[in-house]
């Protein structure tokens, strides 16, 4: 009798640990699905990006910062999907946060953040400077400094970018309480992370914010220009590059888990020791997704 109770205490034990295990997949499973869109809201297709890109009356000067910028491929790794809420921070002049508001569509919504300018904040050691590339010559000048709210309101007033919305918020609480709390799906920060060094920003606070304003899935796309190992955030103000390291531990310290990594912004011949490559060329660059995890 006492040999058979032990018998079936075991296979009671084995069952349990079994179903431990299947719960934790199905758990597993969960979790991935949230993180991918359904099928019925499945990323916007590759002929629809091209057209996007090929949209007649997209500026002169957005056309000539594709060549570096490499939209198409950009918004494939985004994994769009129409009818969405983004914010696209440090918008500046809205290049990125117009390609958004295409690809969302009129039943989207698109904000473009930028920071209250401060009269009284030193300038970088070192300005920005452009990137060359074979269509330089042929550019149209840049127009004088416009503030990021105007530039986009400009643009919004194109009917086909309605869905627009400029804001005016500090970067450590950049979302307006409509959509501060689980009220986004994407969130993209391009090639404007390493300033938030030399600005002095608390970027713990930031991607904090980030997370909170996301929904579960949702996702946190940034883009940047490389700097070198050990560099970390150092050179913010002089070559304008983060180290991709560095800017990975420090968004996943918020919360977030890695998702994807695009290598189409790599460039090897870039020392990327200076701020303008020698010879002039495109700046290496990286771009990561982040995806906030259920139940967070």
């Amino acid at each position: 009798m006492q040999h058979k109770e032990k018998v079936c205490t075991r296979s009671i034990s084995r069952l349990t640990v079994i179903l431990l295990a299947v719960t934790s997949m199905l758990g597993a499973c969960a979790q991935i699905g949230d993180m991918h869109a359904a099928p019925e809201s499945a990323a916007i297709s590759k002929e629809r990006i091209a057209a996007i890109v090929a949209s007649p009356d997209r500026r002169p000067a957005d056309r000539a910062n594709d060549q570096r910028r490499k939209p198409e491929q950009v918004l494939e790794f985004i994994g769009l999907r129409t009818g969405i809420t983004a914010m696209d921070l440090g918008a500046g002049g809205g290049y990125t946060t117009e390609l958004l508001a295409r690809a969302v569509g009129p039943s989207g919504k698109v904000y473009g953040q930028s920071a209250p300018r401060n009269p009284n904040a030193a300038p970088p050691a070192s300005p920005e400077v452009g990137v060359a590339t074979n269509l330089a010559q042929t550019a149209p000048p840049r127009p004088a400094s416009v503030p990021s709210p105007v530039t986009l309101a400009e643009r919004a007033k194109n009917s086909a970018l309605s869905h627009i919305v400029p804001i005016v918020r500090p970067f450590d609480n950049p979302f307006p309480p409509e959509v501060a709390s689980n009220g986004l799906d994407l969130v993209t920060f391009m090639f404007n992370y390493h300033d938030m060094g030399h600005l002095q920003v608390d970027r713990a606070r930031l991607n904090r914010a980030v997370f909170a304003a996301l929904k579960p899935g949702g996702v946190y796309v940034i883009a940047d220009h490389s700097g070198r190992p050990g560099t970390g955030i150092s050179e913010s103000g002089t070559v304008h590059r983060i180290e991709e390291t560095f800017l990975r531990q420090e968004v996943e310290a918020a919360g977030f888990v890695l998702a994807a990594e695009g290598n189409f912004l790599h460039n090897p011949s870039d020392l990327r020791d200076k701020n303008m490559p020698e010879p002039p060329q495109p700046k290496d660059a990286f771009i990561l997704k982040f995806i906030k995890p259920s139940g967070k």
